[in-house]
């Protein structure tokens, strides 16, 4: 049976890491907010437990700047749920954001260094 991380665990998202996490969700197609949170969660590990407060404040966010669209369907327990759509956008957005990210993970991994016990 497997086991619940703890929240001690889990890694704090950083500002505007969760605008990036979302875009990359929606490239595998339309997503309801539940939907995403599990995605990221599952695809993270269980590293990132989103908060949905934060979670629906970013789609909100990302709808207002035209990177997403929402429309209202059913959820796979029919229930109504508002589901998400990258735009062209949004598309070219994730881009330019996931390419930032890249650059400042690698620029951490330098000062970093090799993990201990790599570096003999």
């Amino acid at each position: 049976m497997p086991t619940k991380r703890q929240d001690s665990d889990r890694v704090a998202l950083l500002q505007g890491t969760l605008d990036l996490l979302i875009l990359k969700t929606l490239v595998l197609g339309p997503h309801h907010g539940q939907g995403m949170a599990r995605t990221i969660q599952r695809q993270s590990e269980d590293a990132f437990s989103v908060d949905h407060g934060s979670l629906y404040l970013a789609l909100q966010r990302l709808e207002d700047k035209g990177w997403i669209t929402g429309r209202w369907g059913a959820s796979e327990n029919n229930r109504r749920a508002r589901f998400y759509t990258l735009t062209r956008q949004g598309r070219a957005q994730l881009g330019e954001k996931a390419t930032e990210w890249r650059k400042l993970a690698r620029a951490i991994a330098l000062i970093l260094g090799p993990e201990l016990g790599e570096a003999d």
